[in-house]
């Protein structure tokens, strides 16, 4: 029977919830049983390779250039200013006469290209990201991308991770998504066959939840909900459980201050005796219905 590839995104609509800890332990469990590759997509703050222990000696590093700015042709620009007065995020400004630029405040958008009277201003593809590739010690490929310090297009860098993610020979990919709901989210939603949500129960856990899930619904992604942390108020994750469903939640990570003890000595949990890593392989067995590849 023909191998059907699939794609599970792990997202948060908040930080900080546990997220790239549930990704690096349900990519070593699947990649027990599956051909996976997995991907870091939070590009702005990638931390995946840390909690693999992986940060270090990348095979391969891809320069990813999506992002656009203008180049002014000092020889043609009179310094009208019209440039100035209609960009929309300040970039172009009129001082003392001059026209000037300043780039980290430039989203790209190609306005003052097309309204420039003398024709002086072209946009250019500028490197606004990296992607780096490598072999973990568990044998599956990780790729991890980030964007460069005051660039934009992080959803872009995301569609370029994917596209370099595909030349892989994989059953599954597991994909770390970044929270929030913003350019890169999308873009991993995007080519998710199933989501795993997480979430903590605080009330700015569950407004960002509800948050994420308008981005789910809306590409009809099928999806469950782990909560972590959900010890340290029974009475929210119990608030969660009524109103998200019972049937939704797949899974409970108990509070532990010694996880953050672990990453911070690059241990994998799930080289760890923690109580989250037999929590982490009851989420897995509860997934694998969702990763059938055949």
């Amino acid at each position: 029977m023909e191998q059907t590839k699939k794609k599970i995104v792990i997202g948060s609509g908040k930080g900080g919830v546990g997220k790239s800890m549930l990704t690096a332990g349900l990519s070593y469990l699947f990649s027990q049983e599956n051909k996976i590759v997995a991907l870091d997509c939070d590009v702005d703050a990638p931390n995946l390779a840390i909690w693999l222990n992986e940060a270090g000696n990348w095979a391969e590093e891809i320069p990813v250039a999506t992002s656009f700015k203008p180049v002014i042709d000092r020889k043609k620009c009179n310094n009208c200013g019209l440039c100035a007065q209609k960009c929309p995020f300040g970039a172009l400004k009129m001082k003392e006469g001059k026209l000037t630029f300043n780039r980290f405040l430039c989203e790209g958008c190609g306005l003052c290209e097309a309204i420039c009277p003398q024709k002086a201003i072209t946009l250019k593809k500028v490197k606004n990201g990296l992607i780096k590739i490598k072999k973990t010690q568990y044998g599956f490929p990780l790729i991890t991308g980030k964007l460069l310090p005051g660039e934009t297009g992080s959803g872009k860098v995301v569609s370029e991770i994917e596209k370099v993610a595909e030349q892989q020979e994989y059953q599954l990919m597991v994909i770390d998504s970044s929270p929030g709901t913003g350019c890169p989210v999308i873009a991993a939603m995007r080519m998710a066959d199933y989501a795993v949500l997480v979430t903590e129960p605080t009330p700015s856990g569950v407004a960002d939840l509800e948050r994420i899930l308008e981005v789910v619904n809306h590409f009809n992604v099928p999806w469950s909900l782990v909560i972590n942390k959900y010890d340290i108020n029974p009475a929210m994750t119990k608030t969660i459980e009524e109103n998200f469903g019972l049937d939704k939640i797949i899974g409970r990570i108990s509070y532990d201050q010694a996880i953050f003890k672990a990453v911070a000595r690059f241990q994998p949990i799930m080289e760890t005796e923690l109580k989250a890593k037999e929590e982490i392989k009851e989420i897995f067995n509860k997934l694998k219905q969702y990763a059938q590849t055949t």
